[in-house]
């Protein structure tokens, strides 16, 4: 389901409702009011003349149920400033997510909910996704979200690894990125309370990147089993027993999970387009099994 969309077309409905209100309905509603009010002054008045009381409250009570909204108009243009708040909030500045699978273990677990910048990409139209306005591209190590180009649908979230034009070689789980080795540090075993198996635990450098945790399985073989033959740009890449090497496209990226072993990314499906990027996850604000987690990550 496209909440995107959803969330666009109730914004249309409602704002018509709310200018129709302001322009027509709300104008016919006073005058309706004046008329009644009129009609009402000119009874009191009569009544006055045989010593009858006035009766404000009833006036007042007039003019209220004149005023009111019909109930399909005051529930539709009443929340249009609120939908409309939100659908800001979402398109152009950050969208929330909740992370359903382990490939990006350990920097992101299950059960975190993120937030994701949608700006420091550029400014792209809702629902389309088009950019607009080109403020910055993503960087090598950046978390990023993206809907995954197999089916568009779904949003993936994965780590950048290769921007345009750069050579990535994935040999017996060691990157290199144009001819530059990554950088490691062992950490002490990763127990996967999911899988309940520990994973090696290392902390990885990239070229000219930002550092971060990634876990291999010492029981996993390290060339790539089961790829796709047909993603587009399939000729950059090369396989080989030990891993593979590509070079990223123009306007593609090139993703990784953390959890190396257990990430479907872009050695099996192939590159990202920039066309399909939804942002830039930057901070974890809710953990309901563990609120240690909430913070900025990198």
């Amino acid at each position: 389901m496209n909440f995107a969309l959803i969330l666009f077309v109730l914004v249309v409905v409602t704002g018509i409702a709310w200018v129709a209100d302001k322009l027509v309905f709300e104008k016919q509603r006073r005058l309706a009011a004046q008329s009644a009010l009129a009609e009402f002054d000119a009874r009191q008045a009569e009544l006055q003349r045989y010593g009858q009381s006035d009766l404000d409250h009833s006036r007042s009570r007039l003019a209220e149920e004149k005023l009111r909204q019909p109930w399909w108009l005051e529930y539709s243009a009443s929340f249009f400033p609120v939908i409309l708040a939100v659908f800001v909030l979402r398109s152009f500045v950050v969208e929330p997510f909740k992370i359903p699978s382990g490939s990006m273990i350990p920097t992101l677990l299950i059960g975190d909910f993120i937030l994701v910048n949608k700006y420091d990409y550029g400014i792209r139209l809702p629902v389309i996704n088009k950019k607009v306005l080109d403020i910055g591209e993503p960087q090598r190590g950046d978390v990023m979200v993206f809907r995954y180009p197999k089916d568009e649908s779904l949003d993936y979230i994965k780590r950048v690894i290769g921007v345009p034009g750069d050579v990535v070689s994935y040999q017996d789980k060691r990157l290199t990125i144009n001819g530059k080795p990554a950088e490691y540090a062992p950490l002490p075993d990763y127990l996967d309370e999911e899988r309940l198996a520990y994973s090696k635990h290392f902390r990885e450098k990239l070229p000219a990147g930002p550092d971060h945790g990634i876990l291999n399985d010492p029981d996993r073989p390290a060339y790539v089993s089961g790829a796709d033959p047909d993603f587009p740009f399939h000729e950059n890449c090369t396989y080989n027993q030990q891993g593979l090497t590509c070079k990223v496209p123009p306007g593609h990226y090139f993703v990784m999970g953390d959890n190396r072993d257990n990430s479907l990314d872009s050695r099996y499906w192939g590159f990202v387009p920039d066309r399909n990027i939804v942002g830039k996850a930057f901070l974890i604000w809710m953990n309901l099994g563990n609120f240690g987690r909430i913070g900025s990550f990198k």
